[in-house]
């Protein structure tokens, strides 16, 4: 007896994008409170943050299909918003992008506004913020960063609607993928900053030790959620066991585990805590890149694992019967 997995790849692509792109607004948000001198950084996290949203949203639409043909079917999801997760969820993701390209349309004008010419229309016009730029409202940032969280939490709480999952329907994963969400965002933004914004991206202190807090609550979070799980049910402990030393047991592994928290955490702790590292930029910089895109690698198959590893519960008595 076999057993194949309600969703797959593109929905592992989904969840992955989606809380991504929460997390990585709500580092440029981060970053415009606490660094106003890192404008590329900022303006790399507001785009990121609204592409791999939209972009997850199509993988999603994709895999439903007639979704994907007749997109405005779901609307029809916004009919049970009194006990539907997902009704919610289309809620916040629609919320969120359009607070998302509001923002990347300011950081437009903004762009628009610096690179104008001090006798041209733009700056003639409007000389204060052809001198200091255009900035984003607070309470737009503050909408942004409330939507972002509610995304990434919505992540998991969709699985958790199927409670026949013992690993889906367990109550630390919500907050697994809102630590891993603002992981893997601050991950993107600090790798594609390594390629277009090097000296603004060295100077974010208190982002990099929050990342570092992260990839440590994660590898937590995932121990004591499969340390629980394992002593749940027989359905469960199987669930475990084929990650942990199973079907999926080089996935979880080396993937996520070694390439998406191990490795990422060392070259964390060397970058915090060795300073003699700092001689050494390019290298720093090289290594850097390379655990940010393990951050994200692991992310991505966190959620894989998660969709394709879940037994559903009675499973295992099937087998013995």
């Amino acid at each position: 007896m076999t057993y194949e997995p309600v969703w797959g790849a593109i929905i592992a692509w989904y969840l992955f994008l989606a809380g991504l792109g929460g997390g990585a607004f709500c580092t440029s948000a981060i970053a415009s409170w606490l660094y106003p001198q890192a404008i590329k950084v900022r303006k790399i996290g507001r785009v990121i943050a609204l592409v791999t949203v939209c972009v997850g949203l199509a993988l999603l639409m994709l895999d439903a299909r007639a979704g994907f043909m007749h997109p405005w079917r779901f609307a029809l999801l916004l009919d049970d918003l009194s006990s539907s997760v997902m009704s919610w969820g289309v809620v916040f993701l629609a919320v969120f992008i359009i607070i998302g390209l509001a923002v990347v349309i300011v950081e437009i004008c903004d762009s628009r506004f610096r690179r104008a010419n001090p006798d041209g229309v733009w700056a003639h016009r409007h000389p204060q913020l052809a001198k200091n730029g255009v900035r984003v409202p607070q309470w737009l940032n503050i909408a942004g960063v409330v939507f972002a969280l509610l995304v990434a939490g919505y992540t998991g709480a969709l699985l958790g609607v199927v409670s026949t999952f013992p690993l889906w329907n367990h109550p630390l994963l919500p907050v697994l993928f809102v630590v891993s969400a603002l992981s893997t965002g601050i991950a993107s933004v600090v790798f594609c900053g390594e390629l277009f914004a090097k000296d603004e991206v060295e100077a974010l202190p208190v982002i990099s030790r929050t990342h570092y807090g992260l990839v440590a609550v994660e590898m937590v979070l995932v121990a004591l959620m499969l340390f629980v799980l394992n002593l749940q049910s027989t359905d469960a402990h199987a669930t475990v066991m084929s990650l942990v030393a199973g079907k999926f047991s080089v996935q979880f592994w080396v993937l996520f585990v070694l390439i998406g928290l191990v490795l990422p955490f060392i070259v964390e702790t060397w970058e915090l805590f060795c300073p003699a590292h700092a001689n050494h930029r390019a290298l720093a910089r090289g290594v850097s890149a390379l655990s940010e895109a393990g951050v994200m690698v692991g992310g991505f198959f966190l959620r894989y694992l998660i969709i394709v590893a879940a037994l559903p519960a009675g499973f295992m008595a099937g087998l013995v019967f």
